[in-house]
């Protein structure tokens, strides 16, 4: 079933984060459908710019579609991410996501101010939910790109001021984190203050995290050893989830790490089984072990278990 990101965020508030998860082809919504099932667990289902120009973008949303019919105890919502106003129009538009993100951090406070304007105007008239970025992370991810010089952390204060302005219905903030598997160097961290810093300033605001994964050291180095050369890879300590949804995060953007999966799986495979060519085999292997990442994922998120609660939220 397909809900608003608004309606698992009110269920989500200070008590879990909800799992967002990136996906590009049949072999991820599968194993991610299935994964959420086996957790009882609510989940976001996320498409970028990248995921929706891989093949084409009713191609994509049709396996999502089927997904629903596939697996009709899950209870998800879709979301654009990263879009730019093109992409947030075009989203909007479909009727099918039920929340965009406009991505103009880039811009200047008051540019960034007036195009997450226009998109939240367009996207509320259609019942749709708006997600806005203020402060930039650093790293590399699909057209993200930001040098680690140039990434600034949100002030409290402005993020007050931007959600006043712009009427978003959630903030992806600056903490600390950063796009791809090159996150931290380090003891390096989450910079706590500035959850808690702009949770005061926004009581009951939905803030988000976005390079979130945390790039498990078993899978770099199963991915090492089958022949790969990720070399001081490091992700966001998954023991901290909980703590940020404890301040009103209630959003957690996962892209990389289903990647690594996809690698590690694909790797191996062809190193133990050079004689496999048929694309289905490996593909088999992704789906359950990508089901299993994400039963991991949302423990560490303390979405487990939580659809059930959900299902009656959602009734009254």
């Amino acid at each position: 079933m397909i809900v608003t990101t608004k309606k698992l965020f009110e269920h989500a508030y200070k008590q879990y984060a909800v799992g967002a998860y990136n996906i590009n082809n049949a072999e991820q919504i599968m194993g991610l459908f299935q994964g959420n099932l086996d957790s009882q667990a609510p989940f976001i289902i996320q498409l970028s710019k990248g995921a929706r120009e891989y093949t084409d973008k009713r191609l994509l949303e049709a396996m999502i579609k089927s997904a629903e019919e596939i697996f009709p105890e899950s209870i998800f919502a879709v979301h654009l991410d990263h879009g730019d106003e093109a992409a947030c129009m075009d989203c909007i538009a479909s009727g099918f996501y039920s929340s965009v993100m406009i991505d103009a951090s880039a811009m200047p406070f008051a540019e960034n101010v007036a195009t997450t304007k226009r998109v939240v105007e367009t996207a509320h008239a259609k019942g749709i939910s708006v997600e806005a970025e203020l402060g930039q992370l650093g790293g590399v991810e699909e057209h993200v790109s930001v040098a680690e010089s140039d990434a600034k952390l949100t002030d409290p204060k402005e993020a007050k001021e931007f959600v006043a302005q712009t009427g978003c219905d959630s903030l992806a903030c600056a903490i600390g984190t950063s796009h791809g598997a090159y996150k931290f160097a380090g003891t390096q961290g989450l910079h706590f203050e500035v959850i808690e810093g702009i949770e005061k300033l926004l009581p009951g605001f939905p803030l988000v995290m976005h390079g979130s994964s945390s790039v498990p050291k078993d899978e770099i180095d199963r991915i090492n050893a089958a022949g790969g050369a990720m070399k001081g890879a490091k992700g966001v300590d998954e023991t901290q989830f909980k703590k940020a949804a404890a301040m009103g995060v209630t959003k957690v953007n996962i892209d990389t790490d289903g990647r690594l999966v996809w690698c590690r799986v694909h790797r191996e495979m062809f190193r133990d089984q050079p004689e496999v060519f048929d694309l289905r085999k490996p593909g088999k292997v992704f789906m359950a072990e990508y089901a299993k990442y994400i039963v991991h994922k949302n423990g560490m998120l303390g979405s487990t278990g939580q659809l059930e609660s959900l299902r009656e939220y959602l009734a009254k």
